[in-house]
């Protein structure tokens, strides 16, 4: 690996904040365990000659099952190296829907960490081989010379199940080429240093997790320390304690910090980007991060695009804190319209459209649902509503598939959940919609509530912020929405409860 310092020629000094490739910098760290780059590669070369020793070759699947750890990373690199690809399973499903994702994937390999073993042992259906990470150590030292096969830009590199809110999940396949360019992407828009340290705080089986921050930090030779369990003071604690710089997360847990009692008192100085995404931040949390003098960026993506499609910028988020951003360097955005063909994004809520190097060639064994999701073989069609300002910033309205029509006019969910959460007393609430004899449908809103809030006073609330026919007909107050392992809400239980309680109403 080539090093890279001052020069010698006289032409002058570097700038005291340089970059700097090391093999001998620190890449993952966690608990009492660090390994530098040179470490690394060798445990990385030891682990994929482990997997072709197992019979693993080009284009196999080798599943992974457990929490944050520097061996994610080891099986995630060493896959590459046998040319085969790395399906990494989220720990927090069943035993049938991990055996459901087994099958669909082929795997012919599971890597597991001990926390699995009680998960593992509960897979409904056959198991492929099996090997512990506990026993890396003692596979790593007898192994042989790591195999060559390596990858193509244009090859698979990771299947990706998408959240499965509805039906069964199915797996978006993610080339070398998708993950280099969004890393590309995501360097264009915000800087990333070979001194800077980074935690890796959301879900590795989840876009997020490996596409923000973390790829990007370790392209340019910083350190990354995955975590195990997310815990609102221990991840404040930490950032303090490691001088922290960076780190990606889903909003419900930029909202678990900001209302952590350690907040006020934290030492938040070493941060110099924080990126976040998956699903809309309440303003309230997003102004919480930046009165506290953290440059906090929002991206918008999605798996297809391994994810990044959108972000914010450090210039512009104060006057725009829940704007999804503007594009990626390498990205292309269109609006469909209503002949389906291609238009540009203006005021006016439209499906967004996108194309570029990122977006994937399709989902895994799913020909007919990877045609359906492009339009003229090049544009990935979103699922999301998007308006964009005059100045070019984009704002996400709603999913194309929670808009329900009451009294035929569109309403979007997300438009009644935002107004609701200016409410100090709302902690959170979701829209569904629901079918109704008068009107074709009406809304339900579910609720939670920080203290006592009667339903008159939301009312008088909403109606005074919205047009009539986007109050939702129906409130129900609850103790938690349900939400799957990203923290985003899933409508589709919502929308059977209302269904059950409402419906025709």
């Amino acid at each position: 690996m080539m090093m890279i310092g001052p020069s010698n020629n006289g032409v002058g000094s570097w700038p005291a904040r340089r970059a700097r490739i090391s093999p001998h910098r620190t890449a993952l760290v966690q608990a009492d365990r660090a390994l530098t780059y040179t470490e690394l590669a060798r445990r990385v070369d030891g682990l994929a000659a482990v997997l072709a020793g197992r019979g693993v070759r080009p284009g196999d699947r080798i599943a992974y099952l457990g929490v944050n750890d520097i061996s994610v990373f080891e099986t995630l690199f060493a896959t590459a190296l046998c040319g085969a690809i790395f399906v990494p399973l989220n720990y927090r499903l069943s035993g049938a829907e991990i055996g459901y994702m087994l099958a669909d994937s082929g795997a012919s390999l599971l890597v597991h960490s001990a926390d699995t073993d009680e998960l593992v042992a509960s897979v409904s259906g056959p198991l492929p081989g099996v090997l512990r990470t506990e026993d890396f150590d003692a596979e790593i030292d007898s192994a042989g010379a790591p195999p060559s096969a390596g990858a193509s830009l244009d090859d698979p590199c990771l299947l990706l199940y998408t959240s499965g809110t509805t039906g069964k999940p199915k797996a978006a396949v993610l080339t070398h080429g998708n993950l280099t360019w969004n890393t590309v992407n995501q360097l264009a828009h915000f800087d990333v240093l070979s001194t800077d340290r980074a935690l890796c705080i959301a879900p590795l089986f989840h876009c997020v997790g490996l596409g923000q921050i973390t790829l990007p930090t370790l392209f340019k030779g910083g350190s990354v320390e995955p975590v195990a369990r997310f815990d609102p003071a221990t991840i404040l604690a930490r950032i303090a304690e490691a001088r922290i710089t960076g780190f990606s997360a889903v909003p419900t847990m930029l909202q678990m910090m900001c209302q952590d009692p350690s907040w006020d008192t934290t030492d938040l100085s070493s941060l110099t980007c924080v990126l976040y995404g998956g699903s809309p931040v309440q303003e309230r949390v997003a102004r919480a991060w930046l009165d506290r003098g953290v440059r906090l960026l929002q991206g918008y993506g999605m798996t297809e695009a391994s994810p990044g499609v959108s972000m914010g910028t450090h210039d512009g988020t104060l006057a725009h804190p829940v704007s999804a951003g503007v594009p990626h360097f390498f990205t292309d955005l269109a609006a469909l319209g209503q002949d389906e063909r291609p238009r540009p994004l203006c005021a006016e809520p439209a499906e967004l459209l996108v194309r570029g190097p990122n977006v994937f060639p399709g989902y895994w064994n799913r020909p007919q649902e990877t045609r359906d999701s492009f339009v003229g073989d090049e544009w990935f069609r979103t699922g999301d509503v998007v308006r964009t300002d005059d100045d070019g910033w984009n704002y996400v309205v709603d999913r194309v598939k929670d808009l329900f029509i009451s009294g035929g006019e569109n309403v979007y969910p997300a438009e009644v959940e935002a107004v609701a959460v200016q409410l100090d007393e709302v902690e959170a609430c979701a829209v569904v919609g629901v079918s109704d004899e008068r009107w074709g449908e009406v809304g339900v809103a579910y609720v939670v509530t920080r203290t006592e809030l009667p339903e008159s006073a939301l009312r008088s609330h909403l109606v005074a912020n919205l047009a009539r026919y986007k109050v939702p007909k129906h409130v129900v107050f609850v103790d938690a929405l349900p939400r799957n392992a990203t923290g985003k809400i899933r409508r589709v239980d919502l929308r059977a409860q209302a269904a059950a309680a409402f419906a025709a109403d």
